[in-house]
């Protein structure tokens, strides 16, 4: 079967699958223009792409915490030529393997122009691979139609998490990525076994193979997990119908070979940090960092089940129009196998990360392909197959879930810089952006009205419209404006307004945000009152300090009999913690200046 294929044509059922309930009636003819489309598809997906999130990678300052954590540490690798160990600041950072920072330091080798300083450079992986996602997503929908795989390509294109995800310097666009694309090959498999297909050939799942090694190589276990999570579905549910354990199929995955390449990828840099940390970075990632999520909610991002799903109102908009109606739709065609594969792979992978205490909005992004696809499929789908018995009443909820994510989203371009700016409408570019916002919102109950009244795939498009709109008004419009919550970057201006060329690295005390590290450098000192207050009686220079630490280090400089003036100030809003923040910038006369050298 080709990719092109679609999955609604009825094939050999082997293994024990139950014969389906109903014949599925042939799909209408796709309108000309989305065939079209269709035929040109990655390049479509490029576009949109770039159109979304281009503007987002440029304009938005470092953020808090993890971006500037792996920026940072990227940097230090690229600085300091040491490609195997990972390092932020003067400490080792073990939570997550090397993949990202290989890619984040060559991306900016590439694109820096020998400049280690500008975010986007680091940003560029999670874009690239956010693209890969979409078109892969593209790629395993178009096995059931190119048209069904198209709308799931935009229908990720255009979601708010992996909006997020692709603008900031992080593992996750990168890792869903390597999902998709190990899925799309498990996919393959399974459907060649369930309909006597041609199996994929050996390159492809020995690609699919690599796949999973580069995801290993980013956030280890999660791509292995998604896979067999749907593997163990997959045979669970065949089981439970037949009676038996059926798993002969998985020999299609060649796992020797595939072992045998994932360890000869994998392996090296393994072995070569095991020996650089002495053991530590297994004992960090996998005994803390991993073990920690799976036993409570670690730092306070614990939530308990159902999280997810109400979350998704907003992460998945605007495409959570279509998705329980997709979903919905699974359900009644359960017994087509690649229906059933994406029902597992979607339900296996949620169901797994509802259990776990740790929960961030970006657990839930691996299931996130399957459910596009679902409700591409349901907005291809013959009409009188969409609204049959309990079904009916799918599209009235994901409406309303719609209408939630659309209040929330047109309402932030007009709250957030009331919130976190001046207090204007919008900071930067004034109307244009409130009038990007009005039309969104139009374009967003256009879709919702056109939805409601039967015609799914034409609300599509003012729904797409909507995110191509709002999206990079938000992102380049509102976010750079936003004063209040880029204290990092204010510092880091006050900093260099006020630094000398003689002074040491600048000492953080209270407030010590990755991002302000980012913006100082690696040298910076972390410290606390005390510290700071000792370090500048010896050295002198600036020290920046939070109001919760000011006490102890005015305190201590007393102790000392020295002194130090306030130089400036500001006030802002630490996001991290949830809470306002106000730091004063001190220059520390050291007790005992060195002489000026003497000049000949």
């Amino acid at each position: 079967m080709t990719d092109t294929q679609s999955g609604t044509e009825a094939g050999p059922q082997t293994g024990g699958q139950p014969a389906p309930e109903a014949a599925v009636a042939a799909p209408p003819a796709p309108p000309r223009l989305l065939s079209r489309l269709a035929r040109h598809g990655y390049g479509v997906l490029l576009l949109v792409c770039v159109l979304l999130w281009l503007p987002g990678v440029l304009s938005l300052p470092a953020l808090d915490r993890d971006e500037s954590r792996f920026a940072e540490s990227s940097r230090q690798m690229l600085d300091s030529g040491n490609y195997v160990d990972i390092r932020f600041g003067q400490v080792p950072r073990y939570k997550k393997p090397v993949g990202i920072y290989w890619l984040q330091a060559a991306a900016t080798a590439a694109a820096g122009l020998g400049d280690h300083n500008h975010i986007w450079t680091y940003r560029l992986p999670s874009l690239l691979g956010a693209t890969l996602a979409v078109w892969l997503t593209f790629w395993c929908g178009s096995l059931f139609g190119a048209e069904a795989g198209l709308i799931a390509g935009l229908l990720m294109a255009a979601s708010i998490l992996l909006t997020a995800e692709a603008s900031i310097a992080t593992t996750d666009a990168v890792l869903l990525a390597s999902v998709t694309g190990t899925q799309g090959v498990l996919l393959r498999v399974w459907r060649a076994a369930r309909e006597d297909l041609p199996q994929p050939t050996t390159r492809l799942v020995l690609a699919g193979w690599a796949a999973a090694a580069a995801g290993i190589l980013v956030k280890f276990p999660i791509v292995p997990g998604v896979a067999l999570a749907t593997i163990v579905a997959l045979i669970a549910w065949q089981s439970w119908q037949t009676r038996k354990i059926e798993g002969r199929w998985l020999a299609g995955l060649k796992p020797v070979r595939g072992l045998a390449l994932m360890a000869v990828l994998v392996a090296p840099w393994l072995v070569a940090i095991s020996l650089e940390s002495h053991g530590a970075f297994f004992q960090q990632s996998l005994g803390g960092d991993f073990a920690a999520k799976i036993a409570g909610g670690q730092e306070s991002h614990g939530a308990p089940p159902g999280y997810f799903l109400i979350l998704a109102a907003l992460t998945f908009w605007p495409g959570i129009l279509f998705v329980l109606p997709g979903i919905g739709l699974g359900v009644q065609r359960r017994t087509e196998p690649g229906v059933r594969f994406l029902l597992a792979w979607a339900g296996a992978w949620w169901l797994a990360v509802e259990a776990v205490p740790t929960k961030l909005p970006h657990y839930v992004l691996p299931a996130y392909p399957a459910l596009a696809i679902l409700a591409a499929l349901w907005l291809v789908a013959p009409k009188q197959e969409q609204q049959q018995g309990w079904r009916r009443w799918l599209p009235l909820i994901s409406a309303f879930q719609f209408l939630i994510g659309l209040a929330v989203i047109t309402a932030a371009p007009v709250m957030l810089p009331r919130l976190y700016g001046d207090g204007s409408p919008d900071i930067r570019h004034g109307w244009p952006v409130l009038a990007a916002a009005g039309a969104a919102g139009l374009c967003g109950l256009a879709a919702l009205i056109i939805f409601l009244t039967g015609r799914r795939l034409m609300a599509l498009v003012p729904a797409l419209l909507a995110a191509l709109i709002l999206i990079p008004a938000l992102t380049a419009g509102v976010g750079p404006g936003l004063s209040h919550l880029w204290v990092s970057e204010r510092l880091a201006a006050l900093v260099a307004r006020d630094r000398q060329a003689s002074d040491p690295a600048v000492m953080l005390a209270g407030y010590e945000e990755p991002s302000l590290m980012f913006a100082l450098g690696a040298d910076t000192v972390l410290t606390d009152g005390r510290g700071a207050a000792e370090l500048g009686a010896n050295k002198g220079g600036l020290a920046l300090v939070e109001d919760g630490e000011r006490p102890r280090f005015l305190a201590r400089l007393a102790e000392l009999e020295d002194s130090a003036a306030a130089v400036d100030d500001l006030s802002g809003y630490n996001y991290s913690h949830g809470g306002p923040v106000h730091v004063t910038l001190y220059r520390v006369a050291p007790l005992h200046p060195q002489p000026a050298p003497s000049v000949r």
